[in-house]
């Protein structure tokens, strides 16, 4: 699969923060009786002295300490009775280089701070520990530059931070404990770093967990993640160990956990209709694909937008029926054996399914029946299976991944076919 760009991450987010926090504007306080307070006067002069525009962006033009009321003339700054309570450094337009430089320990000084936002530049060195100072703070976003450094211990002291997204940055070290006790914390993203250690042990609410596309080792604890959870990505780290750190995850839509060394059975409860975004490809996942959800109030049926990654793992058994429906269904590259069910290529035929790739497995059979055309817009992989494709379907979509062979070799049906059967 694809991985999203930092781009494509950070715009979602921003609109996930309006709804969380309603007060984020991206337009000044245009009352012209208004005007600043001297020590915030003063941080913005030191914040601004450490970063500059890089050429294409002019978002520090409208900087200028002359003027009457920074409040309503100053980008990025919103104010509330003399006070700035909004910071957002950097444009975010698409055509935006952003900004270079450092943060600025003076940051601190805008005491009635709420909501700091960095976009997607070049700034560089450590995100200054003195950002605890602010204890206001409800939103935390410094995305997509080049920061480094460990993540501050004292964070643990913002107790009504709402959103921590440090994301696409250079950061190493561990989580700080404190940190994953916020009593307020909802929103964490960290992805892309070079944080190590294992998964902390989260006793906070939250709803969003990104920590994909780290140096995170061990196994999933089954203490270590909270009931709230909603999305929950670790894709690209190094974890290993069983998925049962999941069990008890019943509110996910969205669930990563794919180029890993997860071993062990998928649980069951998460072939679940309501969890309708599951990756969990390029492990060592093996056993079978139950056949059933053990929740019987759950949705009947996968809808528009689904997808399901189960590739390039080690599942074996026949394929069961709980996956018929899935918008976009990968089971290729595992060991499963059998009759295709007629269910699947039923939502193939009807457009339910538009992706459906179950090319190099096992699979005996695709029981199309003759004069059954299925939409020239499915993409549908069967090759390298113990059968010849039905005639129609060779020349349906398959990824340059899955080779120029139409089946396996005898040899190699026969042999797995009897392990499969003595197992």
């Amino acid at each position: 699969m694809a991985s999203s760009s930092p781009h494509s991450v950070l715009v979602p987010l921003l609109v996930l923060l309006h709804i969380v926090c309603p007060s984020l504007q991206y337009h000044h306080d245009h009352d012209h009786d208004q005007k600043i307070s001297g020590v915030d006067l003063a941080a913005l002069a030191s914040i601004k002295a450490t970063l500059t525009d890089i050429p294409g962006t002019h978002f520090f033009s409208t900087w200028d300490f002359t003027s009457p009321d920074p409040c309503s003339t100053f980008s990025g700054v919103t104010c509330s009775f003399n006070r700035v309570t909004i910071l957002q450094l950097g444009t975010g337009l698409s055509d935006s280089p952003g900004l270079a430089g450092s943060l600025s320990p003076s940051i601190s000084n805008l005491t009635e701070l709420t909501q700091l936002l960095l976009f997607p530049g070049l700034v560089t060195g450590p995100i200054p520990p003195q950002l605890a100072q602010l204890t206001n703070l409800r939103v935390i976003s410094l995305t997509n530059n080049r920061l480094t450094g460990s993540i501050p211990i004292s964070f643990s002291s913002l107790k009504n931070l709402h959103t921590l997204d440090l994301s696409y940055n250079q950061l190493t070290g561990s989580v700080p404990p404190g940190l994953t006790e916020l009593p307020q914390l909802k929103i964490l993203i960290l992805a892309s770093n070079m944080i190590s250690g294992e998964l902390p042990r989260f006793s906070t609410q939250l709803l969003h967990l990104d920590m994909k596309k780290n140096k995170l080792t061990g196994p999933l604890r089954s203490s270590s993640l909270p009931f709230s959870l909603r999305y929950l990505s670790l894709s690209e780290n190094m974890m290993w160990g069983p998925l049962n750190g999941l069990l008890s995850l019943s509110e996910l839509v969205y669930l990563d956990m794919s180029m890993n060394q997860f071993n062990g059975p998928i649980p069951a409860s998460l072939f679940n209709p309501t969890l309708s975004s599951l990756f969990l490809q390029r492990n060592n996942l093996s056993g079978v694909i139950p056949s059933r959800t053990l929740d019987p109030t759950s949705s009947s049926s996968y809808g528009e937008g689904s997808i399901v990654d189960l590739s390039h793992n080690l599942l074996t058994g026949q394929l069961s029926t709980v996956l018929a429906g899935v918008e976009s269904l990968f089971l290729n590259n595992n060991r499963l054996i059998g009759v295709v069910p007629e269910e699947y290529i039923k939502s193939v035929y009807l457009g339910t399914t538009t992706t459906l790739y179950l090319q190099h497995n096992y699979l005996s059979r695709f029981p199309l029946e003759a004069g059954f055309a299925l939409p020239d817009t499915a993409s549908l992989c069967l090759s390298y299976n113990c059968m010849v494709p039905p005639i129609g379907l060779k020349l349906m979509a398959c990824p340059a991944s899955a080779g120029g062979l139409l089946s396996r070799p005898p040899s190699q049906c026969s042999v797995f076919n009897n392990r499969s059967s003595n197992d």
